[in-house]
């Protein structure tokens, strides 16, 4: 199991391979559909950011509100395909991570291996349980959205498991494959 700090470093990513069990601590920004679309429009239009990211990682999430005395309700994955039509546009600025579930395109993959990122699945259904590895929350970026606004969570050791790297492993690939060399 491997410890990873954010932001994500090359020489990080560098040494991960699809498959790999992570921790994740530090900061990381959720964003959504709707939130991924403002930021590829503000990228275009020559715009800042709400966050810096050179070495960030997005988690794909939309919490639920915290219940009294806690710091975030449940923070689960969402399916990250619905990101795949702005993913590489933020890779090209310096994003270095996404956290989601399910399988990204073939443009999306080949982004993660021209700019040198990493995709990390979290496990779906487990939001509650992910969510205890949440320290803070703090809305930074589009409140409108309600729980598709842009979070900022520090997190301490985010159980994941590295879907994409930069070398075109692809673990949900690499599963198929065994079970069907199994049949």
């Amino acid at each position: 199991m491997q410890r990873l700090q954010t932001p994500l470093t090359p020489e990080v990513i560098m040494e991960l391979r699809s498959g790999d069990q992570v921790l994740l601590s530090g900061t990381v920004y959720t964003a959504r559909d709707a939130a991924h679309a403002r930021l590829v429009k503000t990228v275009l239009a020559g715009g800042e950011l709400p966050f810096p990211i050179e070495g960030a990682v997005l988690y794909y999430v939309g919490p639920t509100p915290a219940r009294p005395g806690k710091v975030i309700g449940s923070a689960g994955p969402t399916t990250s395909g619905r990101m795949d039509s702005y993913t590489p546009e933020l890779l090209r600025r310096g994003l270095k991570g996404m956290i989601g579930k399910g399988a990204r395109n073939q443009e999306v993959r080949q982004a993660i291996r021209a700019y040198q990122a990493v995709y990390l699945g979290a496990t779906g259904g487990a939001g509650a349980l992910l969510a205890q590895r949440v320290k803070a929350a703090e809305v930074i970026a589009y409140p409108e959205l309600g729980p598709e606004a842009i979070f900022r969570l520090e997190v301490d050791e985010l159980p994941l498991i590295v879907i994409n790297d930069i070398y075109g492993g692809d673990l949900y690939s690499q599963g198929r494959q065994a079970y069907l060399s199994c049949r």
